[in-house]
C-alpha cells in the first residue's frame, strides 16, 4: 500500500510544509475518530495527470481512468478562489477506524480516486470552506451511514490559512440508541476538535509529536471549562483519581488544584502539572501519589479564536512504569556483573603474567602468555557488555581491539599490523565471546607460525550467516595438513568454539597466491 508521502508527492500539488501538517494530523487523529465513533478518510485534491511530477504508476492510471469516465469538472480548470489551480478530483491518502464503535469500511480506502461531483459533501466542504453535515443517512451498503466532511486548514506563519484536504467522517448507525452522558460528551468534544481542524488550530503547530504511549480516549477523559474546572469525568478517569487518593467528587473541582493537593502536599508543585491540569497548553505530564502513577495529556479546545475549555486524557501507567524500573534495575545489575567479571579476568591475566616472568622454561612461559591472551580476549567482551544497555554489542570495536592486541605481541622484526575489511555489526553476547576467542587464536597462530607480511580479517555478513575469513601471505599450512588430526591446542580451541558453541563451519587451507586462509561461517539468530 502506498504511503501518505508517496500519494501526496505523486498526485497532488501540496508542498513539503503541507505534507508535514498532514503527517501531524494523521499521527493524532485517532483521537477524533474515537470521540466521533466514526471512520475518518483524508481526501486530497488530485491534479490532472499532465501536472503530476512523477512517472505514471498503477494508481495514476486508475485515477486517469476514473476521471476520463466522469469528464472534467464543471467550469474546467481554473482558480479555486485562493489563487491555486483547480484540481480535477480527490484521492484518499489516509484512513483511520474508531476503537470506540463499529467501523463502516472493512476494506482499505487509501489510494481510491473519485472525480469531482461524485462526493457532494467533499466538494461542498472544499468549495465553501466549512463543515458539512447536511443530508440523510446513506443506505447503499445495507447499513445506515451518516456522512460529514471537514475541511483541513493549515495556519501559515503570517496567520493566514491554506486549505489542504478534506476529512470524510462516516458513522455506522446500525447500533444507534439513546446516547449516554459519556457519548454526548465525546460527540461534543469531537465537534469542537473538528471545528479546530477547519480553523487550522489542530494539530497544534510547533508542539512535539504525540508519543505512541500517550493516553487514549478509552483510558480516561476529563472535560474542563475555561477556568479549568471539571465538567465531566469518565468512569476510567475517576477511577484513576480514586487510586491517587481522591475521595471527593471530581466534577466541579479545579483539576490543577486537586491534582497538586493529591501529589505535592509536602514538596514544590511541578509547573508542568498546573499547565496540563488546567488545560492551558497541549502538553503531557505524569503525577505520582501513594504508589500510583497517572499520565495526563491536555488538549486545549480553541474555537472561534477563544479557548472554550480543554480535554484531559488520563492513563494509569503504574504497572508500566514499575516494569520499566525493574528492567532498568536488571540492566544495571547485568552491566555491573559484566564489569566485575572483566575486573576478575584482568586480575587472573595479571597473575598469569607475573608467573610467566618467573619461569625459566621457554615453553612454560609461552604457554602462560597464550593463556593471558585468551583471558584478555574474554575480558574485552565483558568490558564492552558492561557499557551496553542490552546483551548486544558492537563487535567491530571488540574485533579492532583483539586485532590490535594480536599485533602488539607479534615479533618486533615482523612489524605486521593486522587489518579488518568489512563490518561485523551488532552481535549477541552469546556469539561475541566465543568469536572473540576464536579470532584471538587464529591471529596469534598466523603471526607465530606463518611469519606473514600481510594479515587480514575479511568480514562478509548476510541476513542469515556471518562469514569471516582470516588470511595471511606467510608460509602456509604444512603439506598433508588435516584439521581433524591436528594436535595444535589453538586450532582445537577454535574448532570447539566455532563448531561446538556457535554451530558454525570451519575450514583451513592454502591460500591462492601463497599463505593460509581460514574461513568461519556462523549462523545468526533470526531477528
Amino acid at each position: 500500500m502506498p504511503t501518505l508521502s508517496d500519494l501526496v508527492v505523486r498526485h497532488t500539488a501540496l508542498d513539503a510544509a503541507d505534507l508535514d501538517w498532514l503527517h501531524s494530523l494523521v499521527s493524532d487523529w485517532q483521537l477524533l475518530a474515537d470521540l466521533s465513533f466514526a471512520d475518518l478518510i483524508l481526501w486530497a485534491p488530485l491534479l490532472p495527470s499532465a501536472d503530476r511530477p512523477s512517472v505514471p504508476d498503477s494508481g495514476e492510471q486508475a485515477a486517469d481512468s476514473v476521471l476520463a469516465e466522469s469528464g472534467p469538472p464543471a467550469g474546467g480548470r481554473g482558480a479555486n478562489g485562493h489563487g491555486e489551480r483547480y484540481e480535477c478530483g480527490w484521492i484518499a491518502i489516509a484512513q483511520m477506524r474508531p476503537t470506540t464503535g463499529p467501523t463502516v469500511y472493512h476494506d482499505d480506502i487509501v489510494g481510491t480516486v473519485v472525480a469531482r461531483g461524485e462526493r457532494h459533501l467533499i466538494d461542498t466542504a472544499w468549495n465553501e470552506r466549512r463543515i458539512c453535515r447536511e443530508g440523510d443517512p446513506d443506505w447503499s451498503t445495507g447499513v445506515p451511514v451518516r456522512e460529514e466532511t471537514i475541511p483541513v486548514r493549515r495556519t501559515l506563519p503570517d496567520g493566514q490559512g491554506r486549505f489542504l484536504a478534506v476529512i470524510q467522517r462516516s458513522t455506522n448507525l446500525s447500533s444507534a440508541r439513546t446516547p449516554s452522558r459519556l457519548e454526548l460528551t465525546y460527540l461534543q468534544s469531537a465537534s469542537d476538535l473538528a471545528q479546530m481542524v477547519a480553523e487550522g488550530r489542530f494539530p497544534f503547530s510547533g508542539e512535539e509529536p504525540i508519543l505512541v504511549r500517550s493516553p487514549r480516549v478509552g483510558d480516561g477523559l476529563l472535560r474542563l471549562d475555561r477556568g479549568g474546572r471539571v465538567t465531566y469525568a469518565s468512569p476510567n478517569a475517576l477511577s484513576a483519581y480514586r487510586r491517587l487518593g481522591l475521595h471527593a467528587d471530581l466534577v466541579g473541582a479545579e483539576l490543577g488544584r486537586v491534582t497538586a493537593t493529591l501529589c505535592y502536599s509536602d514538596e514544590p508543585i511541578n509547573e508542568d502539572l498546573m499547565i496540563v491540569a488546567s488545560g492551558r497548553a497541549a502538553k503531557e505530564t505524569e503525577v505520582e501519589s501513594g504508589g500510583t502513577i497517572v499520565q495526563l495529556r491536555a488538549i486545549p479546545l480553541i474555537v472561534g479564536g477563544g479557548r472554550i475549555g480543554a480535554l484531559v486524557l488520563i492513563r494509569d501507567v503504574t504497572e508500566l512504569r514499575r516494569r520499566e524500573r525493574e528492567l532498568m534495575t536488571k540492566d544495571a545489575t547485568i552491566r555491573e556483573i559484566h564489569h566485575r567479571v572483566k575486573n576478575n579476568l584482568q586480575t587472573v591475566a595479571a597473575l598469569l603474567r607475573l608467573q610467566a616472568r618467573r619461569l625459566q622454561v621457554p615453553e612454560g612461559r609461552e604457554a602462560l602468555e597464550e593463556a593471558v591472551r585468551r583471558v584478555g580476549s574474554i575480558a574485552i567482551v565483558h568490558e564492552t557488555l558492561s557499557h551496553a544497555p542490552e546483551e548486544f554489542v558492537d563487535f567491530d570495536d571488540i574485533a579492532d581491539r583483539v586485532i590490535a592486541m594480536a599485533g602488539e605481541v607479534s615479533a618486533p622484526e615482523s612489524a605486521v599490523t593486522p587489518r579488518r575489511v568489512g563490518g561485523f555489526g551488532v552481535l549477541p553476547s552469546l556469539i561475541a565471546t566465543p568469536l572473540a576467542m576464536a579470532m584471538t587464536e587464529l591471529l596469534q597462530n598466523a603471526l607465530q607460525h606463518g611469519r606473514p607480511e600481510r594479515l587480514q580479517v575479511v568480514v562478509q555478513p548476510s541476513a542469515e550467516r556471518l562469514n569471516v575469513t582470516v588470511w595471511d601471505d606467510g608460509q602456509g599450512v604444512p603439506e598433508g595438513f588435516d584439521l581433524d588430526s591436528s594436535t595444535s591446542l589453538g586450532l582445537q580451541i577454535v574448532r570447539t568454539l566455532v563448531e561446538g558453541e556457535l554451530s558454525g563451519r570451519l575450514s583451513i587451507g592454502p591460500r591462492e597466491g601463497g599463505g593460509t586462509e581460514v574461513t568461519l561461517s556462523i549462523p545468526l539468530p533470526a531477528g
